[in-house]
């Protein structure tokens, strides 16, 4: 399903020991490749000067900017870091450690200065659309820039409160256009890799073992049935997947809580995201290449095309024979809930769709396609288990983020059933493949088991 790690938070692969499991992982340069239908491209390299120079073609204007916002952003970026790396507060009656996190939270906030405070207040709640306006006046470079602030949401450029995404999306990687990091053989071998982990620490690891429901006695969990009526007796369990599917699916709804579960009713988790993939007989040529010195180079990142918001990969020589190519699109914005029709009968439709529109910046790429998988929102859901279809389990909008995410008052991976947490992206901060939601539940879980 994913193709980019999110990137993962250094600490938590250190603390994992990644390495020691044969994952290895690639980080392009260029990270973004951003072609236009007239011949024209975009590229953002590591080096700021270099992405700088790049823009310069573009304008001179933009150029001169880039440093000043690629700096702002990391500055904003370092604060929050600290804020989804603790664990949301208690609102009623904060603990010791909470007062802790926050007087360091507000250290973090206060060294940004007066007027990176201000410009953090209000730029939290802006469009990202007008957060990208303020620095640069090229269409493409704002839209490249803009789209971390609502992929995998339904939020649009120009929806309030899109750049405080994009702003908790740099506190993984603050480049401008994010992280382009990639596991050879696929994200299967960095799966693979935490599964060895998890081993090497002791755990027991089960497939083809689906959860039927989760046992609860007086308040508490007390095991878990698998779908061939296997009971285990737990202390606990952590639910990876989403709230809703854990609350409405494993849980017996009469347990709940009437406020709990209206609230958790309201979590909005309705996606927005479907991905196509492609296996390609050859190199797809796109014309604003046509004078690159590394061809190859420039399609191993993430490729933006339009105001869509698609991300493609082309990079790892392990994904498909020699002399072929896998092509990976994710494809914004594709609804749940469609106005005409259904995605089991739209299905083609759609990959027709994102090969017809990226034909025009590479002409000969329908030609190249030897296989085509389109994965529906719909699909998301029936095959991969993510309610409404929603990549992070749930909107990534500010009253559903913090001390709010998946619900208020149950923002600390506890939920309102004893032994029973939450680990997974609708809890905080749930902004993709950087860990932080684990580590911070984990951390909570020791806590609560001691």
């Amino acid at each position: 399903m994913a193709h980019t790690l999110g990137p993962l938070r250094a600490d938590i692969a250190r603390d994992l020991q990644l390495d020691k499991f044969d994952c290895e992982i690639f980080s392009p340069d260029p990270r973004v490749f951003a072609p236009t239908p007239d011949g024209k491209a975009l590229f953002f390299y590591d080096d700021v000067a270099k992405t700088a120079t790049a823009i310069g073609n573009f304008s001179a204007k933009d150029s001169s900017k880039y440093a000043q916002f690629a700096g702002s952003l990391e500055e904003t970026a370092s604060f929050f870091t600290q804020l989804t790396s603790i664990t949301p507060p208690a609102i009623d009656t904060p603990t010791p450690e909470d007062l802790w996190n926050l007087l360091k939270t507000v250290r973090s906030f206060r060294s940004l200065g007066k007027t990176g405070m201000f410009d953090l207040f209000r730029w939290g709640p802006m469009a990202v659309a007008d957060f990208v306006a303020e620095f640069f006046e090229t269409e493409l470079l704002r839209a490249v820039i803009a789209a971390r602030g609502i992929f995998g949401t339904a939020l649009g450029p120009w929806s309030a409160g899109s750049t405080a995404v994009l702003l908790l999306r740099a506190a993984a990687d603050a480049h401008p256009v994010g992280s382009a990091a990639f596991s050879r053989g696929g994200l299967g071998s960095f799966t693979h890799a935490l599964a060895g982990s998890a081993k090497q620490a002791g755990a027991e690891i089960r497939t083809d073992a689906e959860v039927q429901h989760i046992r609860i006695k007086d308040g508490a969990v007390t095991g878990i049935v698998l779908t061939d009526g296997e009971e285990i007796a737990v202390e606990a369990v952590v639910s990876g997947v989403d709230p809703k599917r854990t609350f409405f699916h494993l849980v017996d709804p009469s347990q709940l809580d009437p406020t709990f579960a209206n609230r958790m009713k309201n979590f909005r988790a309705n996606g927005s995201i479907a991905k196509v993939n492609l296996a390609l007989g050859g190199l797809p040529a796109f014309p604003a290449l046509a004078d690159y010195e590394s061809y190859l180079k420039a399609l191993s990142g993430r490729i933006h095309i339009g105001p869509e918001i698609d991300y493609l990969e082309i990079l790892d020589p392990s994904l498909a024979p020699d002399g072929q190519h896998v092509l990976s699109a994710y494809v914004q914005f594709a609804p749940f809930k469609l106005k005409e029709g259904n995605w089991d009968d739209r299905r083609k439709e759609l990959g027709d769709t994102v090969i017809r529109t990226l034909a025009k910046y590479a002409p000969n790429l329908p030609s190249m396609v030897e296989a085509i998988q389109v994965i529906t929102p719909k699909d998301l859901e029936t095959s991969y288990g993510f309610t409404g279809g929603h990549i992070f389990h749930g909107e990534l909008a500010l009253d559903q983020l913090f001390t709010m995410r998946p619900v208020l008052d149950w923002a600390r991976y506890k939920t309102p059933i004893r032994g029973l947490f939450l680990c997974g992206s609708g809890t905080h901060p749930g902004n993709g493949l950087t860990g932080a939601s684990g580590a911070n539940a984990a951390r909570e879980i020791i806590h609560a088991l001691r």
